[in-house]
């Protein structure tokens, strides 16, 4: 039995994506995807933004992305991890105003953000 890939769409909202393989690789690009425009707008605007509103903005559109339903991704490859650790390092450097190419490890540290795979430990501890 093959199973077909899986949407749920609640009052326009779309709800964890499954695929036939159950390895939430749909869920995953989709959260990338749509977490990479509002961190663009917020980009734009960090000039203009305090550190206390950059933060704010970054936690409301992005870590909330990054947490939701995360305790689920316990067993994904680490391929896919690293597609949700790039939205988060990317979300790190506009918050910081760190480059491009700067080395991301210490601003995570700083900032006090666990990496992906860490988040999801935390959460599946956090239910356990």
């Amino acid at each position: 039995m093959k199973l077909q890939h899986f949407n749920l769409h609640l009052e326009g909202g779309t709800v964890t994506i499954l695929d036939s393989n159950l390895s939430f690789k749909n869920h995953i690009n989709h959260v990338t995807k749509t977490a990479f425009f509002p961190l663009r707008n917020i980009a734009k605007l960090r000039n203009t933004l305090s550190i206390s509103d950059a933060e704010k903005l970054v936690h409301a559109f992005l870590t909330s992305r990054l947490d939701y339903c995360n305790a689920l991704l316990g067993g994904c490859s680490a391929s896919l991890l690293n597609k949700l650790q790039f939205v988060q390092n990317a979300a790190s450097r506009v918050r910081t105003r760190l480059k491009k190419y700067d080395h991301i490890t210490l601003i995570l540290s700083s900032l006090q953000w666990l990496p992906v795979n860490f988040r999801i430990d935390y959460k599946l501890l956090l239910l356990t």
